[in-house]
């Protein structure tokens, strides 16, 4: 099985459209891309701590492709926005890629230039990071399935 880590604001609503893709074994929420300690969930929501919340994906590569959960990553959330997911703002809900290995930077980064060529932001900048993976802390229990968990629907942004 084969690990991706995404960031693309609320990581609850990032678990729940990743896990509905086939060839997605798991999906776990967590922390990633600030200092190297244990983090809880109320030092990275207050943005002191520089992680993003982020979702580790585990997958199976002969049912579903790196490049094809990519493009869920950018079909779910804005890439144009600066530390902010609809009402979520702070650099914990930063739009980030971290790649496991060169492979996946450059498709990564290939399918950034893609996006930004399709001209489908128009003249927005896409901002998403792609950066080397860094340690993944996971997030507290009550985190994982939490939309399912609570009967909520996804929390989101719809395009």
């Amino acid at each position: 099985m084969t690990l991706a880590t995404f960031g693309a604001g609320c990581f609850w609503g990032v678990e729940y459209f990743f896990k509905q893709v086939e060839g997605v074994l798991d999906a776990k929420c967590g922390y990633m891309g600030g200092n190297d300690q244990y983090q809880t969930y109320a030092e990275v929501k207050a943005g002191i701590t520089g992680h993003a919340e982020v979702v580790q994906v585990e997958f199976d590569e002969t049912i579903v492709s790196y490049e094809t959960l990519v493009a869920v990553f950018w079909q779910n959330h804005n890439p144009t926005t600066l530390n902010q997911q609809g009402e979520d703002i702070g650099t914990q809900y930063r739009s980030t890629i971290f790649f496991h290995d060169n492979q996946q930077k450059e498709i990564a980064e290939s399918a950034k230039q893609q996006l930004i060529a399709s001209g489908k932001w128009g003249n927005r900048q896409i901002v998403t990071e792609i950066v080397p993976l860094k340690r993944f802390h996971i997030a507290e229990e009550y985190h994982q399935n939490y939309l399912e968990k609570n009967d909520l629907p996804s929390c989101h942004i719809s395009f």
